[in-house]
């Protein structure tokens, strides 16, 4: 289980630099000036994600969502707030929670001149595993991701899919009990996205490991057919939670595109009431 309390994350962003000057055939450089500007990427965001559920953290690009998934998989440290991952409070670099958690980033970066075996036994070794144990896991998820003809190929050249696939394989390797996918379908065609849909519901049930997953997109119809319980992200901050049904009808929406529009997009004064969020 994943809990979230009040995360805050500002970053400095630096203003445009003066222009170059010219003066008569002397060209010289005036002093850069630069304002820099606080931008709060995320602003109080509060959740939990349960174990054997999929909750979906759903938000404009820039809404906050990237950002989030970061600190929580301590890659980021927070402002402010705090962050649990199965009663253990998350601190940036620390293994205690990083061993428990697999993290497939919107940055694939899988090495282009390994194989995917390879990419996927090179990251079990990092975690400790023994050599054998790290060959049966993956063929293991060679046999769930249906990727037992790529194993061997160099990760150059692949597809989308097939680079979704290796690096999915990646974050699984060592068994992790939360697993968290920042936009894990952004390119995918449709037959990519089915099979990583019914991957995911096979690792949320029980003969899957009931695994704790957050699943984050700006994808309507992703949140629709996958997740069980849904964080609708807004400006750095959370601002709707609930099923897909209870989200509905706290819009007054039969559609949920347009549910999410009027809850993530209301003006500061206008509370959402009825699910907490």
């Amino acid at each position: 289980m994943i809990t979230v309390d009040n995360l805050h994350k500002e970053f400095v962003r630096l203003g445009k630099a003066e222009a170059l000057t010219v003066q008569g055939l002397a060209r010289s450089l005036g002093l850069m000036k630069k304002q820099p500007e606080l931008v709060k990427a995320v602003n109080g965001v509060s959740f939990s994600a349960a174990d054997g559920a999929i909750t979906g953290l759903l938000g404009a690009n820039g809404a906050g969502k990237t950002t989030t998934l970061r600190m929580i998989a301590a890659l980021l440290k927070p402002d402010s707030g705090s962050i649990q991952v199965d009663g253990i409070t998350v601190q940036p670099g620390a293994q205690s929670t990083q061993s428990q958690m697999g993290v497939l980033s919107d940055a694939r970066g899988l090495y282009p001149r390994l194989t995917a075996r390879e990419n996927i036994r090179y990251y079990g070794l990092l975690h400790g595993l023994p050599a054998d144990a790290v060959d049966a896991r993956i063929a293991q998820l060679a046999h769930w991701l249906e990727m037992e003809k790529l194993l061997d190929r160099r990760t150059d050249g692949f597809s989308q899919g097939e680079k979704m696939k290796t690096a999915l394989a990646r974050s699984l390797v060592h068994d992790p009990k939360n697993i968290i996918l920042d936009e894990p379908t952004n390119g995918l065609d449709v037959v990519a996205t089915r099979a990583l849909r019914e991957f995911l519901r096979w690792l949320r049930s029980a003969e899957g490991g009931a695994k704790c997953i957050i699943f984050s997109t700006h994808i309507m119809q992703e949140v629709e057919r996958l997740c069980d319980d849904v964080v609708i992200v807004a400006q750095g901050r959370n601002v709707a939670r609930g099923t897909v049904p209870q989200l509905l009808d706290l819009a007054g929406k039969p559609d949920f595109e347009d549910a999410f529009v009027k809850l993530a997009f209301l003006n500061d004064a206008d509370a959402v009431k009825g699910v907490p969020a």
